[in-house]
Parts: structure tokens; sequence; C-alpha cells
């Protein structure tokens, strides 16, 4: 699954436990009729994945969604469910590198002139 919108926030990450439990939230605001606000966390390495990511600019996250089952001291279950992204992208137009410019075109070829062409065919 992919969410695609513009990033609002993105949290430092935090750590938990003894054994070191990484964790780091971004929100996106997606691009629709009813913009929504999609909080999405990052766990463990794919912290590092926001790194290079700041607030305004245009993703596509792949996610994945996440459901787990919490009994409680009365015994009765809880559910709980995480949206957890694990793939970030820029949507950011970016020109090509291997076509050139428009300016630096050779004119196309005059093809009104009267003059017979020198191709044998």
């Amino acid at each position: 699954m992919e969410v695609i919108g513009k990033i609002k926030l993105i949290n430092e990450a935090q750590t938990f436990g003894n054994n070191g439990f990484r964790k780091r939230e971004m929100v996106v605001t997606t691009d629709e009729q009813y913009p929504q606000m999609i909080m999405i966390e990052f766990v463990q390495d794919k912290c590092d994945l926001l790194n290079s990511y700041q607030v305004g600019q245009d993703v596509k996250v792949s996610i994945n969604l996440r459901g787990r089952e919490w009994i409680n001291p009365e015994g009765v279950a809880k559910y709980f469910n995480s949206v957890q992204g694990w793939r970030i992208e820029s949507l950011a137009q970016a020109a090509p590198a291997n076509v050139p410019p428009v300016e630096n075109l050779a004119p196309a070829p005059d093809l009104t002139s009267n003059e017979p062409d020198d191709l044998p065919f």
C-alpha cells in the first residue's frame, strides 16, 4: 500500500526499553477533496530513511498495516492498529539527466526546399 501527499511533520527518533527499540513518526497530508493527515511510523533501521526529508516535501510512502491484540488486566481484549512505513520516495519533478535542454537542440532541416536530395532512393 502507498500513501501519497505532503510531509506535515517529522518527529525525532525515540528509543524505548533496554533493547534499544527505535521509532520515528511522520505525518503526511493527502491531496484529495477531504485531505487526511496520516501518521506513519518507521521502526528500527527504517528510522534513518527520514533523515533526508523535510516538512513540505511531496512524497510517496510505502506502508504496511499492522494490528495486534492486548489483553488488559481485567481480561478484556483490546485491539490496536498502526501504519508502518518501509520506503519513502520524493515526488519532486526532476529533469531526466540524459535529455538535453530544448535550447541546445539542432534546428530541424528545411523540408520545403525544391532542391533535389542526394539520397539514392
